[in-house]
């Protein structure tokens, strides 16, 4: 496993001293990156026992023991500088798994960093603390699903058990969330068509009344809960009642995706970002 640290103006590799004897080293003794912590709510009534009525998954507050190796003096005072810099501003921790993919979380920090000077003449250590506002770990890359469009796989009209006219599209849209907890997809719908569904694998449906001309884009996010046009505009109130915004459950599962009215030119893109809970 590989830790980076990084805010919008530079990048710390934890892993500096381990690769070329130089720069930040995470020690053993981080703590804050297993299973995250929990607020529990329980219902006592006059009875015996309690009646579990849900919980809540709390911030991450992670530990990072750092060992710093300069050449000299000069250079370790460099390097306690690019930390100071980089702590205080927004930062994104990352972790690489043993695949090679790429795990972040935005942090806070929130305390620690303290230096004995006087403790070595090319090496400190020092303990940052930092906080997540979120206890995931997002993937950061995003896996992709396109339906119809001259160069995405078509329509699978053969789906659906009502013959279909040309006009009309139903496809099949393949999942496979790699993390462990529930991932949330954001549908790009490109016109022309009208009357966009998402229906996930538990048969929840989200249905868009609206109609998009040729070229224009709808873009459906089911964590933030928002539906927009390409260009920001709000298009939420063209949703049917109740509409569902459901998430992927972990490992492979199906949705499907409908559009009416459509040409070749139309397309659906489904996009899904897997979240860990636990660095290993």
């Amino acid at each position: 496993m590989k830790l980076e640290l990084a805010s919008a103006s530079d990048r710390l590799d934890l892993d500096g001293f381990e690769k070329n004897g130089l720069g930040f080293q995470a020690l053993a003794g981080i703590t804050g990156l297993g299973l995250p912590q929990l607020s529990v709510q329980w219902l006592e009534g006059a009875g015996d026992g309690a009646a579990y009525r849900g919980r809540r998954v709390l911030p991450r507050d992670i530990d990072i023991p750092l060992d710093i190796v300069g050449r000299d003096r000069v250079h370790l005072a460099e390097l306690v500088n690019r930390l100071a810099r980089v702590l205080a501003a927004d930062c994104t921790l990352t972790y690489v798994d043993a695949e090679g993919v790429r795990w972040s979380t935005p942090v806070q920090w929130t305390g620690g960093g303290d230096i004995d000077p006087g403790s070595g003449e090319r090496d400190v250590q020092t303990v940052i603390t930092l906080r997540a506002p979120s206890p995931y770990f997002l993937a950061e890359a995003a896996q992709t699903v396109s339906i119809g469009g001259a160069t995405a796989a078509p329509f699978l009209s053969s789906l659906s058990a009502m013959p279909l006219a040309s006009s009309q599209a139903i496809g099949d849209v393949q999942l496979s969330n790699e993390g462990d907890v529930p991932a949330f997809p954001v549908w790009e719908v490109t016109g022309p068509g009208d009357n966009f569904k998402a229906i996930s694998p538990e048969g929840k449906v989200l249905h868009w009344t609206g109609t998009l001309a040729a070229g224009e884009k709808l873009v459906v996010d089911m964590g933030a809960g928002t539906v927009k046009s390409g260009t920001g505009v709000n298009r939420y109130s063209l949703l049917a009642a109740a509409p569902a915004f459901w998430s992927v459950a972990p490992g492979a599962s199906t949705a499907t995706a409908s559009l009416l009215n459509i040409t070749t030119a139309s397309r659906i893109v489904c996009s899904w970002r897997p979240r860990k809970w636990v660095v290993i």
